[in-house]
């Protein structure tokens, strides 16, 4: 037994948290939050939300009958404590990790997991479907749903809120206030006035009031008198008004307020219920609890100081390279305005913002706001820039093609995150943007190859006013590559050669450059003469290029970080069209496969996905019919490394 954790070792499900009294609980959350800091300190991964919702964990699993009640979190951020509590705990130093658990819930991973989630606000609308398909099937359990204060920026969850208390399910949606944003500090009376209004007697007392009311003809005068009360005490008027029975607020981390509240609310019978909790992000350990932002998502730290483990950079980070050079263009143009959607800090607009704080906009998790919003401002002249992960911009495709394309508004999007992104896994790869942005006419779409052609793509983009633009660039650092201290914009559809050959060549869109010019070393070395090329475009097409090197080379391989569908398809359509594959080229695409990968270091994702420089050459080998794969080593600055 561990002498830190003795009475959370005594839990190996939640079914061991009924036997508990409220001190033993208390002290299992304080054993839960230690476990869950030592984890988070040695993996890496979001820690201030997760902290938050400790005791709120326990009081759940305490109270509800998982996995037979349905428990679905909102994003998944604060789903580790539930892990460790959810017959996980020995695996739980894998956390993000290559073959280990997820960084949020999985559906593949734990029957406790009825849900997956990494994006913000589907949670209400998940629990609606469990409890609509309950009833259905004519079954007893409950539906809960924890979601954040900041994923009620989601449009999706009012939209899920408004069908529910519309159809009168019974499922409970308890709210994580971990930023006071809608509520004041709670006290005493707002604590007994919650246990009083989820409590039976209430309930009767009230449904005989509504009775009464209508016998005597005041029922809309009651029902105001009470809505205008409650609202008074509570603040519940707006989710009154949505059909939800408003609970609230109540303080998160007591469990002799908690327990009893959710103990009412889950024998309710009849309806959707709101309980508000009120929680401290960072709650239990004082780096994490004084700055909340810094340890919402944490490298591995020091447990005793929290001073955050961070490697040297060996060159700056794309999302800085855009950022300054947005800056730098925004000094001089007072019509470029900045547009994220809750992630200022990851998109580099935080610096925007801070340099020019009336020109930038967070629109929270309304990606399909943000976009449309940066229509109109285009519409007036403006020139938005619109700052998104690839995995987000999936959410507001239908802004990007009904309200930009069709319009053919001078929106630009720079889409951070490209590729796959590492230890958050398939939930946040940008896979899919090149085929989705690709298959809208009259739209300009770029990748970076290195950090200095970000700050042309960057400037190319501000100099289009007739089409919307886009640029994709990946996480983490640039390449070391010297920057430009003014970057002109590229000739529009027009790729570049960066070394010149005669039997192979390899086309690059985007950051896979590098691994194509190591590759082409491997080759080179086998005597296989190898062009490579930077595509810059994937719309349009540097068709001219294209062909000459599709006449002049035996092989032609494409390379992208991104799905089927997308850039290779482009190329291939287009060969095709003007009968360039009529006479015996082997053109070999090469894309991110047709799988939905799981979290692991990016290199060796990327390695898994078969589009390392080994796997270039080898691709290149295998479709010329000679040479000898056995014999390729990668090669860098003229020494071989493997």
């Amino acid at each position: 037994m561990n002498k830190k954790t003795p009475l959370l070792d005594t839990i190996s499900s939640p079914a061991d948290l009924k036997t508990k009294s409220i001190e033993e609980l208390v002290e299992v959350a304080d054993e839960l939050r230690r476990e869950t800091i030592d984890v988070v300190s040695t993996t890496g991964g979001h820690l201030g939300s997760a902290l938050g919702v400790v005791e709120l964990t326990v009081a759940i699993h305490k109270v509800f009958d998982t996995p037979d009640d349905k428990l679905v979190w909102d994003v998944g951020h604060q789903c580790y404590p539930h892990k460790i509590l959810t017959e996980r705990r020995a695996e739980i130093r894998t956390l993000r990790q290559g073959g280990g658990l997820s960084g949020f819930t999985k559906r593949s991973e734990s029957e406790y997991d009825p849900f997956g989630a990494a994006h913000a606000g589907t949670s209400i609308s998940a629990g609606a479907g469990f409890a609509t398909a309950r009833d259905l099937k004519d079954e007893d359990r409950n539906v809960v749903c924890v979601i954040g204060d900041g994923s009620m920026t989601a449009g999706m969850a009012y939209e899920a809120m408004n069908h529910m208390g519309g159809m009168h399910k019974r499922m409970i949606v308890i709210l994580n206030d971990n930023d006071m944003s809608i509520a004041p500090p709670v006290g005493a009376l707002s604590h007994y006035l919650s246990k009083t209004v989820s409590s039976k007697g209430y309930r009767q007392f009230r449904k005989a009031g509504k009775m009464m009311a209508k016998t005597v003809g005041l029922e809309k005068p009651a029902k105001k008198a009470e809505h205008y009360a409650r609202d008074f005490a509570l603040g519940g008027a707006m989710f009154d008004a949505l059909g939800f029975y408003y609970v609230g607020p109540i303080d998160g981390h007591d469990l002799d307020t908690l327990i009893p509240v959710l103990e009412n609310v889950r024998d309710m019978k009849n309806g959707p219920v709101l309980v508000h909790v009120v929680t401290e992000k960072g709650k239990g350990f004082e780096p994490a609890e004084k700055s909340a932002d810094k340890y919402h998502g944490v490298s591995k730290f020091n447990v005793i100081t929290g001073e955050q483990a961070k490697s040297k950079p060996n060159a700056p980070s794309y999302t800085n390279v855009f950022a300054q050079e947005l800056i730098r263009l925004a000094k001089d143009d007072e019509r470029i305005v900045g547009i994220t959607a809750a992630m200022p800090s990851g998109t580099g607009m935080d610096k925007f913002g801070d340099a020019f704080p009336e020109r930038m906009f967070d629109v929270g998790i309304a990606e399909q706001h943000g976009v449309t919003f940066a229509a109109a401002m285009a519409a007036d002249g403006m020139k938005p820039f619109c700052a998104i992960y690839s995995t987000f911009l999936q959410r507001a495709y239908d802004s990007v093609v009904h309200d930009v394309a069709i319009q053919k508004l001078p929106v630009r999007f720079a889409i951070d995150r490209a590729g796959l992104v590492g230890a958050d896994g398939a939930t946040h790869a940008g896979s899919f943007d090149i085929g989705y942005l690709g298959a809208l006419p009259d739209f300009v779409l770029m990748a970076a190859s290195d950090e200095a052609e970000l700050q042309r793509m960057v400037a190319t983009a501000h100099a289009i006013d007739d089409c919307p633009s886009a640029f994709r660039f990946p996480r983490g650092e640039g390449i070391g590559i010297d920057l430009w201290e003014r970057a002109e914009p590229l000739e529009i559809g027009k790729g570049r050669i960066v070394k010149e050959g005669t039997t192979i060549a390899i086309l690059a869109l985007g950051a896979r450059l590098q691994e194509a010019l190591h590759a082409a070393d491997m080759l080179e070395a086998q005597g296989f003469s190898t062009t490579v090329a930077d595509a810059r475009f994937a719309k349009p097409l540097d068709t001219d290029l294209i062909e000459r090197l599709a006449k002049e080379h035996e092989v032609l391989i494409t390379v992208e970080e991104g799905a089927r569908g997308g850039f290779g398809s482009f190329v291939l359509e287009h060969l095709a069209k003007v009968g360039a594959l009529d006479n015996g080229l082997r053109i070999r695409p090469m894309t991110l496969p047709d799988v939905f990968q799981d979290q692991n270091k990016p290199e060796l994702m990327y390695e898994d996905a078969g589009l390392s420089a080994k796997a270039i050459a080898t691709q290149a080998i295998a479709a010329l019919g000679r040479g000898d794969v056995a014999k390729l080593k990668l090669i860098v600055g003229g020494v071989v490394l493997s």
